[in-house]
């Protein structure tokens, strides 16, 4: 099967050695993807919600430029460096999926490589 990569241009993929997305078949694998403005820097500082809408956001499009769409999206996985932000990335993660309702996952982490980073979301689509 052919393997197509998606990058969204962040500094991190050359550095990391990674692609923000990668499609094999029906199969699209992104990875985790941090709150990111266009251009640089970090999207919301502070906020919980903005900085998840700037994730999906970035979802969205990698899911879109690999050939799918949000609805083939079966699982998502939210990390957060403070669980009791949870609601406000519940929120995010419900405007995009509330009616897909994907399998999810909320995890606490020590941090990312940017510290104002508060989540990192991944998802896996499977095209139909």
């Amino acid at each position: 099967m052919e393997r197509r990569s998606v990058s969204s241009g962040s500094y991190l993929e050359p550095i990391l050695g990674f692609t923000r997305a990668v499609r094999i078949g029906p199969h699209i694998a992104v990875a985790g993807t941090a709150p990111i403005k266009a251009g640089g820097g970090t999207a919301s500082i502070g906020d919980v919600y903005g900085q998840t809408v700037r994730c999906l956001e970035i979802i969205e499009k990698a899911i879109v430029d690999a050939g799918g769409q949000l609805s083939d999206v079966i699982r998502t996985r939210i990390m957060l460096t403070d669980m009791s932000t949870w609601r406000e990335a519940a929120k995010a993660h419900g405007e995009y999926f509330g009616t897909i309702r994907p399998v999810t996952t909320l995890v606490q982490v020590t941090g990312f490589v940017d510290p104002d980073w508060l989540v990192e979301l991944e998802a896996d689509a499977i095209v139909s």
